[in-house]
């Protein structure tokens, strides 16, 4: 079995052993720590958690767009951990997950790749 070190910077730097083919949100919550989750499927951002350092695997995720992956966002539902990590957890880590799209609207390259341009409608 191949094992991460987890740590949790929010949380004294807590530290948890993990197996690298499980997902972090059962991992963690296997061990204590306590964790909110929704879906269990990378559907919502409940289990939303920022990465301060390492790397993962999170492909099975559809909930965040790319400005939240690029502000270092992770689904720990689905998240599998590929190196050592360190992450901030709970509310206190979401600082940048959300923003109010009214008043500040994504940029085209922040949006999904999926949704990032719209098909063209024919007027005819």
């Amino acid at each position: 079995m191949s094992t991460h070190t987890i740590t949790i910077a929010n949380r004294e730097n807590a530290t948890y052993e993990v197996d690298a083919k499980k997902p972090l949100l059962d991992s963690l919550r296997d061990q204590g720590v306590d964790l909110p989750y929704g879906c269990k499927y990378g559907g919502c951002i409940t289990c939303a958690a920022k990465l301060l350092d390492g790397d993962i695997n999170q492909k099975a995720q559809v909930a965040l767009n790319n400005r939240q992956i690029n502000d270092g966002y992770v689904i720990l539902c689905v998240a599998r951990p590929q190196s050592d990590c360190t992450f901030e957890i709970g509310v206190e880590s979401h600082d940048k997950l959300y923003r109010n799209p009214f008043f500040d609207p994504l940029k085209p390259h922040e949006l999904k790749a999926d949704i990032a341009s719209r098909a063209k409608v024919s007027s005819q």
